[in-house]
Protein backbone atom coordinates (compact mmCIF):
# COMPACT_ATOMS: atom_id res chain seq x y z
CA UNK A 1 0.00 0.00 0.00
CA UNK A 2 1.24 3.16 -0.83
CA UNK A 3 1.47 6.12 0.67
CA UNK A 4 1.35 10.04 0.42
CA UNK A 5 2.56 12.71 2.64
CA UNK A 6 4.04 15.94 1.84
CA UNK A 7 7.34 17.81 1.81
CA UNK A 8 7.78 21.80 1.65
CA UNK A 9 4.32 22.32 0.23
CA UNK A 10 5.32 19.22 -2.82
CA UNK A 11 3.95 15.77 -2.35
CA UNK A 12 5.98 12.83 -1.19
CA UNK A 13 4.61 9.99 -2.41
CA UNK A 14 6.12 6.20 -1.09
CA UNK A 15 5.55 3.01 -3.42
CA UNK A 16 7.19 -0.11 -3.87
CA UNK A 17 10.36 1.33 -1.39
CA UNK A 18 10.51 4.29 -3.62
CA UNK A 19 9.88 8.18 -3.42
CA UNK A 20 8.47 10.14 -5.37
CA UNK A 21 8.50 14.22 -4.91
CA UNK A 22 5.43 15.56 -7.28
CA UNK A 23 5.09 18.84 -7.56
CA UNK A 24 6.98 22.23 -6.96
CA UNK A 25 7.62 22.82 -3.23
CA UNK A 26 6.03 26.13 -1.81
CA UNK A 27 8.97 26.83 0.46
CA UNK A 28 12.57 26.15 0.18
CA UNK A 29 13.80 22.48 1.35
CA UNK A 30 16.88 21.07 3.08
CA UNK A 31 16.69 17.90 0.85
CA UNK A 32 19.77 16.22 3.19
CA UNK A 33 17.86 17.12 6.67
CA UNK A 34 14.78 16.02 5.06
CA UNK A 35 16.62 12.63 4.25
CA UNK A 36 16.75 12.88 0.74
CA UNK A 37 19.39 13.45 -1.89
CA UNK A 38 19.34 16.87 -3.97
CA UNK A 39 17.03 15.97 -6.58
CA UNK A 40 18.68 15.39 -10.18
CA UNK A 41 15.97 17.09 -11.59
CA UNK A 42 14.95 20.59 -10.95
CA UNK A 43 10.86 19.70 -9.47
CA UNK A 44 9.58 22.53 -11.09
CA UNK A 45 10.74 21.28 -14.42
CA UNK A 46 8.57 17.80 -14.26
CA UNK A 47 5.78 16.95 -12.38
CA UNK A 48 7.38 14.84 -10.38
CA UNK A 49 11.17 13.51 -9.76
CA UNK A 50 12.25 10.41 -8.18
CA UNK A 51 14.19 10.86 -5.13
CA UNK A 52 17.05 9.12 -3.42
CA UNK A 53 16.85 8.47 0.25
CA UNK A 54 20.02 8.79 2.69
CA UNK A 55 18.08 7.32 5.84
CA UNK A 56 14.65 6.01 6.41
CA UNK A 57 12.20 8.34 6.19
CA UNK A 58 8.91 9.77 8.28
CA UNK A 59 6.05 10.67 6.24
CA UNK A 60 4.61 14.10 7.41
CA UNK A 61 1.30 13.38 8.88
CA UNK A 62 -1.71 13.46 7.89
CA UNK A 63 -1.04 11.06 4.72
CA UNK A 64 -3.33 9.07 2.17
CA UNK A 65 -2.77 5.56 1.94
CA UNK A 66 -3.14 4.41 -1.92
CA UNK A 67 -3.80 0.95 -3.69
CA UNK A 68 -1.61 2.75 -7.23
CA UNK A 69 2.05 2.13 -6.82
CA UNK A 70 4.83 2.82 -8.47
CA UNK A 71 5.51 5.47 -11.58
CA UNK A 72 1.67 5.51 -12.04
CA UNK A 73 0.71 6.57 -8.44
CA UNK A 74 2.93 9.89 -8.91
CA UNK A 75 1.33 10.65 -12.53
CA UNK A 76 -2.13 10.40 -10.92
CA UNK A 77 -1.29 12.46 -8.14
CA UNK A 78 0.38 15.07 -10.48
CA UNK A 79 -3.05 14.90 -12.43
CA UNK A 80 -5.24 14.52 -9.31
CA UNK A 81 -3.56 17.53 -7.43
CA UNK A 82 -1.34 19.96 -9.34
CA UNK A 83 -2.44 23.20 -10.51
CA UNK A 84 -1.78 23.33 -13.99
CA UNK A 85 -0.29 26.95 -14.41
CA UNK A 86 2.37 26.95 -11.97
CA UNK A 87 2.77 22.89 -11.09
CA UNK A 88 1.92 23.31 -7.29
CA UNK A 89 0.12 21.87 -5.27
CA UNK A 90 -3.95 22.65 -4.56
CA UNK A 91 -4.10 23.00 -1.28
CA UNK A 92 -8.12 23.27 -1.97
CA UNK A 93 -7.63 19.25 -3.64
CA UNK A 94 -5.19 18.15 -0.35
CA UNK A 95 -7.80 19.38 2.23
CA UNK A 96 -11.19 17.98 0.11
CA UNK A 97 -9.46 14.55 -0.21
CA UNK A 98 -8.01 14.91 3.51
CA UNK A 99 -11.25 15.70 5.25
CA UNK A 100 -13.00 13.37 2.94
CA UNK A 101 -15.47 16.21 1.26
CA UNK A 102 -16.22 18.14 4.33
CA UNK A 103 -15.91 21.74 3.76
CA UNK A 104 -13.44 23.95 5.80
CA UNK A 105 -16.03 25.89 7.27
CA UNK A 106 -17.73 23.06 8.24
CA UNK A 107 -15.03 21.28 10.42
CA UNK A 108 -15.44 22.19 14.22
CA UNK A 109 -12.22 24.29 15.47
CA UNK A 110 -11.67 21.15 17.70
CA UNK A 111 -11.76 18.33 14.98
CA UNK A 112 -9.38 15.60 15.61
CA UNK A 113 -7.08 15.87 12.72
CA UNK A 114 -6.75 12.62 10.86
CA UNK A 115 -3.14 10.76 10.49
CA UNK A 116 -3.94 8.36 8.04
CA UNK A 117 -6.46 8.80 5.43
CA UNK A 118 -7.86 5.67 2.93
CA UNK A 119 -7.73 7.38 -0.26
CA UNK A 120 -8.04 4.46 -2.86
CA UNK A 121 -10.65 5.93 -4.04
CA UNK A 122 -8.67 8.69 -5.38
CA UNK A 123 -6.87 6.34 -7.68
CA UNK A 124 -9.89 4.58 -9.15
CA UNK A 125 -12.25 7.46 -9.42
CA UNK A 126 -12.62 8.00 -13.41
CA UNK A 127 -10.64 10.53 -14.75
CA UNK A 128 -13.50 12.26 -16.47
CA UNK A 129 -14.91 12.70 -13.03
CA UNK A 130 -11.92 13.95 -10.96
CA UNK A 131 -12.03 16.41 -13.65
CA UNK A 132 -15.88 17.59 -12.45
CA UNK A 133 -14.94 17.71 -9.17
CA UNK A 134 -11.50 19.37 -9.96
CA UNK A 135 -12.79 21.99 -11.52
CA UNK A 136 -15.52 23.02 -9.28
CA UNK A 137 -12.90 23.01 -6.42
CA UNK A 138 -10.76 24.89 -7.99
CA UNK A 139 -13.24 27.31 -9.17
CA UNK A 140 -12.36 30.61 -8.23
CA UNK A 141 -15.49 32.32 -5.93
Amino acid sequence: MARVGRLAGALLAETEGAYFLVGNTKKPCDWKAAGFEPPAVDPSAAPFVKMVPLRAIELSSPHLTMSVEGEPLARALAQRFLVERNGSVSERLWRLVIHRGVPDDDLPEAAEKPTSVDARWLGEIPAPLWKLVRDTVLRCV
